[in-house]
């Protein structure tokens, strides 16, 4: 953990990171019911502002306290430092959202942790076949094609897309975005 969260405090000190909402959250946040909502590995907060503005009450998790810091005092918004290996899900939400973030492990206490009506907004990067593409160096950190799809196959899907995109470098890469309710 420790590794990690020096990594990710470093990373928020020197390297630019997302300041605009995710598009997938601005299209279907009105498919949840305004309440609490869990943002994981929310960094900076770019969505965690955007939700406690549509009136919801937020948790907003990450291991990094620099990035948690933009945010810490924001009313609506608790911040939770946690190692999201080791961070247990303690409350029920109407609505959460994993942008750039995957771990399979969660999967499951995101399930739990979601009311029934809730709704999942979850967004992250596939792989990619082909020349020029940038992934995360950990393979880990990547879906194969449809896996978010086949991982909430018992919710109701709003929305599903895997598409090309562009990073904030420039770099091309493949994502998958998914909007579900549990029933």
């Amino acid at each position: 953990m420790q590794d990690d969260k020096i990594r990710w405090n470093t990373k928020y000190k020197t390297l630019p990171m997302p300041t605009h909402v995710s598009k997938v959250l601005q299209n279907y946040v009105t498919d949840a019911t305004v309440g609490r909502a869990l943002d994981i590995a929310c960094g900076q907060g770019r969505n965690t502002v955007f939700l406690a503005e549509q009136g919801f009450h937020v948790d907003a998790v990450d291991i990094s306290e620099v990035a948690l810091s933009y945010i810490e005092n924001m009313a609506g918004v608790t911040t939770i430092c946690a190692d999201l290996d080791a961070y247990e899900f303690t409350n029920t939400y109407d609505l959460i959202v994993n942008v750039n973030y995957l771990d399979r492990a969660l999967i499951p206490n995101i399930k739990a942790a979601l009311n029934s009506g809730g709704i999942i907004i979850f967004e992250t990067f596939v792989e990619a076949e082909g020349k020029g593409f940038h992934q995360p160096s950990n393979a880990a950190y990547l879906l194969h094609v449809n896996e978010l799809l086949e991982m909430f196959r018992e919710f109701e899907v709003i929305y599903y897309e895997e598409k090309i995109d562009e990073n904030l470098r420039g770099e091309k890469v493949k994502i998958a975005s998914l909007v579900a309710r549990k029933s």
